[in-house]
């Protein structure tokens, strides 16, 4: 364990601007023995300080000094969630350079493009996976000098200058504290609100990803509204409020909830141990406030229902009781705008008592007080799913280029299908011509990094910023967004239709894990699939029907009509323009690295298309224009 300066013990130095770094600062000086975050180590939860917090982003901050980089350097930081992203994170504000994020999952020619496009000075790099992509094209990044590995299995025998060890990061940077004292100091007292803090690159689902610079004013706007004026949380987020850290770092609303409010608010992070314990972790720490992608949130409904199809007969019946209060709960609230009735809240004492409080307990959702959906358009049947057993689920709306930060659902104002109302001090207007959603607030990003064109289209000259997004308003108070403007299909009819709206009605089915509608310059609407390996593969076992892999199962003709049923019943609730005419499910399932999502998984319809046009071709009986 590396020794820790109290800082107590320390003078802090005086700053003019607000950071994340001074906020980390001050969180030291006020509770230094109090929790600031928790990371399970062998089965054991093991807890950093808020003293331990400041004083290894205080010794990275000088060992990044030591290693030549200046105020508006870039410095990568490419691993899963842990306590050393937060750090580095902190740090590299601290010491007013840029933090620039990788995904795990991103492979090595994303990698050189990530490096190369941002002209990274350093790389801090988890393990020996992503030291090796690293390595692969290190040699054609010019600016890259320095690649900092946190795990040294594997890696502590490579011999390559440009490689350092976390420790020996630690070791130069206590070094450099000693002889320069001052020097992170120096840096804190020079920052300026219109200091770039990060690159966040965005998804890329129609070409190369683009780095959105973020300022330390628009990541402290994004605090003040979120914390300091209320935002979406009632009450605003405290020191005595848990999360727990599982989509990716380098994304700005995980960024949101496990960094800034952090700092901000001194809420506790912990941090999952990976992608698939996340149900595991969930249950062991219980957070109160809880963010996640529909995709995460569709998942814990589909095991809640293979569980409940394998529970005992008495479990089952249960269950079933259960759920049929927690639907009319759900059809109350949804009525209601999340407000409850004396009704209501009598069946969910029946309910509490009935299913809801051991079902909550294992999905990790107990004691949570405000739940988050965002980053892509989710199926209301979930969100009233939720509501049904007493998770206060909400909708919630931004993106990376406006810090996040836009519209809400709040609690007692929730209209379902709608991302929510406007924050305070955001405008928030929808074009009469186009329907696209703007907005304009000091969180909107300072541009495009190395890319004036791009920023110049998103950004217009009275400072609106056009996010792409199709919308419209909702009794003059809240927005529903219907798809992004790219994405909106011209049938041959000219008819224009939504596609993600018929593709989250499919995705709400637990069977279903993706969704593609075709149909731009077309007759009629299909659909590529994607199936649900769990839970399709639960309910062929159950029907004893053997396969042997992911596309053997697509293949069994009780599999199709499975999907067929889903899909006639989708039709039933759409026009008869929106109906899909024939679908075909996709023989593999969708990954990152083949190029067909993107690292935020979502779909990028255009590969999609390409890899799979033999299947959209034989859906229009191998006639029409290119899909």
């Amino acid at each position: 364990m590396t020794a820790v300066q109290d800082p107590r013990a320390t003078e802090l130095p005086e700053t003019a601007t607000t950071t994340l770094a001074t906020r980390v600062r001050d969180w030291a000086a006020r509770e230094p023995d109090g929790v600031a975050m928790r990371e399970k180590h062998l089965g054991v939860w093991e807890e950093m300080s808020w003293a331990e917090y400041w004083d290894a982003v205080h010794t990275v901050g000088h060992a990044l000094i030591a290693l030549g980089v200046e105020p508006g350097d870039r410095v990568a930081v490419h691993a899963e969630n842990r306590r050393e992203w937060l750090i580095s994170d902190v740090a590299i504000v601290a010491i007013r350079a840029m933090t620039v994020g990788l995904y795990p999952t991103n492979p090595a020619p994303e990698v050189h493009y990530l490096l190369g496009h941002s002209g990274s000075t350093v790389l801090i790099a988890e393990d020996q996976e992503q030291v090796d992509k690293a390595l692969a094209v290190a040699d054609d990044l010019p600016d890259l000098h320095t690649i900092v590995y946190l795990e040294p299995r594997g890696v502590r025998r490579y011999d390559d200058p440009r490689l350092l060890s976390w420790e020996q990061l630690l070791s130069r940077g206590r070094a450099h504290r000693e002889e320069h004292p001052d020097a992170v100091a120096a840096r804190m007292r020079s920052a300026t609100p219109d200091d770039v803090a990060t690159l966040i690159y965005t998804s890329g689902t129609t070409g190369p990803p683009k780095g959105a610079m973020l300022s330390v004013r628009n990541v402290e706007f994004a605090i003040a509204t979120l914390i300091e004026r209320g935002g979406f949380v009632d009450p605003p987020p405290t020191r005595s409020d848990l999360v727990l850290s599982y989509l990716p770092l380098c994304h700005v609303v995980e960024r949101v909830f496990s960094v800034w409010f952090n700092a901000a608010a001194g809420v506790q992070v912990n941090f999952a141990e990976s992608i698939d314990t996340v149900q595991q972790n969930l249950a062991e720490v219980q957070p109160t406030i809880v963010f996640g992608v529909p995709r995460i949130w569709e998942k814990v409904v589909a095991g809640v229902e293979i569980r409940a199809t394998k529970a005992t007969p008495v479990k089952r019946l249960a269950y079933r009781a259960g759920m049929a209060l927690a639907r009319r709960i759900g059809a109350t609230l949804v009525a209601r705008e999340g407000n409850h009735t004396l009704g209501t809240r009598v069946q969910y004492a029946l309910g509490w008592a009935l299913l809801f409080r051991p079902l909550r307990d294992r999905i990790g959702l107990r004691k949570a007080r405000y739940a988050v959906s965002g980053a892509a358009p989710i199926a209301p049947e979930v969100l009233e799913f939720f509501m049904g057993i007493g998770v206060p689920m909400h909708e919630a709306y931004g993106m990376t280029e406006n810090s996040a930060i836009a519209t809400a659902n709040r609690p007692g104002r929730v209209k379902l299908g709608t991302v929510g109302e406007p924050h305070a001090g955001i405008e928030v207007a929808v074009d009469e011509r186009t329907g696209e959603i703007c907005t304009r607030h000091p969180g909107n990003f300072v541009g495009y990094w190395r890319d004036p064109e791009a920023t110049r289209e998103m950004l217009d000259g009275q400072g609106w910023l056009h996010t792409g997004d199709v919308g419209e308003g909702v009794d003059g108070t809240h927005i529903r967004i219907t798809d992004r403007m790219k994405d909106i299909v011209i049938t041959a009819g000219g008819k224009n239709l939504s596609p993600s709206e018929i593709e989250n009605a499919l995705k709400a089915s637990p069977y279903v894990k993706e969704a593609v509608i075709i149909g731009d310059g077309r007759k009629y609407l299909t659909a590529l699939i994607g199936i649900e390996l769990e839970t399709v593969g639960d309910w062929a076992q159950r029907h004893h029907i053997p396969y042997t892999t992911y596309r053997d199962l697509t293949e069994k003709p009780e599999v199709v009509a499975l999907i067929q049923s889903i899909v006639d019943e989708t039709n039933a609730r759409l026009a008869q323009v929106e109906q899909v005419k024939r679908f075909r499910l996709l023989p593999k399932e969708l990954d990152h690295e083949d190029g067909e999502l993107t690292a935020t998984q979502k779909v990028k319809r255009s590969a999609i298309a390409h890899q799979f046009s033999d299947l959209v071709e034989e859906m229009y009986g191998g006639k029409g224009a290119a899909a």
